[in-house]
């Protein structure tokens, strides 16, 4: 499988990066941290734009070795996607889009004209001028004339920063399609996890310059000692299948690894994906499954892996459980006291509320 493995440093008093990691080249690249913490900086090393000392290797490609090889961005290939949308005003979508296009000879064009046009849903934009576009609008013929350039690796900069919450709603999907659809690598910058939640299948979390957790994004929400980091939004992403719908109840069967989660009916045909959040705090743990009837409809049987560190200074304690794939619990220390909840016991997971990726 190809990689994009770096390891960078870059001294810029008093900011350093210090980077290093090597992931899938697949999919879509999320890069978390907050304000400072060297997520722009890390994207512009990557395009060729700020040379820092360090190897940065795209599959078989060596960009650089920070002695004698460097690509300029121009032979590393890569797509940049910023925050505006950068578009030519006095052009129209069409000939935005076709001055990416034409960057690639045709013999090396790996996305073609209307497959790009059909996946972003550009074709009633093509005659308009980019100033009577909406924002949201912009930012998609950004995203499709980065693309049409038929790039090895796409960067976006924290592309939905400037948009109100409808139009990401509208640009994400897009994001998403556009690494599955083309199979290039999306590397995304955002200081907004929600963000990332709902498309990423890798996360790079960055601290001071510094890559503190690197990996498949499950793996990464959910090891205990960075929840801190991540604060109100601590919790897992669950890749699911639409099992079946209950329209008597207007309930839709999730399949999580074997197991059921009921949600209120969606209207998603059997068979297909979908992604859904849970928070810690909407997770309950019990001994055995209730014996009466319970509101609460999903009960998964699990097994709790790892118990966080007992602090003094809160009621809440982290659990971590196995229920095919990682889930966690906020629970009260009180409560991990009168379970005698112990790693590696078979406990019962109460789910009270799922969020889907347009709900986060």
């Amino acid at each position: 499988m190809s990689t994009l493995s770096f390891d960078l440093q870059l001294q810029h008093p008093p900011f350093v990066l210090d980077a290093r990691c090597e992931l899938p080249a697949r999919g879509v690249i999320g890069v978390f941290g907050h304000s400072g913490s060297g997520k722009t900086t890390l994207l512009r090393c990557l395009a060729g734009l700020v040379r820092a000392r360090g190897p940065i290797r795209l599959g078989d490609t060596l960009w650089q070795d920070g002695q004698h090889v460097f690509h300029s961005v121009q032979q590393r290939g890569a797509g940049f996607v910023f925050q505006a949308p950068r578009l030519f005003p006095h052009l129209s979508v069409r000939a935005n889009l076709h001055y990416g296009y034409t960057r690639t000879p045709a013999g090396g064009r790996q996305v073609q004209w209307q497959h790009a046009i059909d996946v972003l849903g550009l074709a009633d934009l093509l005659e308009r001028s980019v100033p009577g576009l909406s924002a949201g609008e912009q930012q998609r013929v950004a995203i499709g004339r980065a693309l049409l350039s038929s790039p090895r690796l796409l960067l976006m900069d924290e592309p939905l920063a400037a948009l109100d919450v409808k139009r990401k709603r509208e640009i994400l999907p897009f994001i998403r399609r556009a690494a599955v659809e083309f199979n290039i690598p999306v590397v995304m910058v955002s200081h907004s996890l929600q963000e990332l939640l709902q498309v990423a299948d890798h996360l790079v979390l960055l601290d001071r310059g510094r890559v503190i957790a690197a990996g498949a994004l499950n793996s990464v929400l959910t090891q205990l000692p960075l929840l801190g980091y991540f604060g109100d939004t601590a919790g897992c992403v669950l890749d699911t299948q639409v099992a079946a719908h209950e329209v008597e109840h207007g309930l839709t069967r999730l399949e999580c690894h074997g197991q059921a989660l009921w949600v209120p009916q969606r209207d998603v045909a059997v068979g297909l994906p979908q992604r859904v959040y849970v928070s810690a705090r909407n997770v309950s743990i019990a001994l055995q499954p209730v014996a009466v009837p319970f509101s609460v409809l999903n009960v998964l049987a699990a097994t709790l892996t790892e118990i966080g560190e007992l602090t003094t200074d809160g009621a809440a304690v982290q659990v971590k459980l196995d229920v095919g794939t990682p889930l966690l619990a906020s629970i009260s220390r009180k409560s991990l006291a009168l379970l005698h909840l112990k790693a590696g016991q078979r406990v019962y997971a109460y789910v009270k509320t799922v969020s889907f990726e347009h709900e986060l």
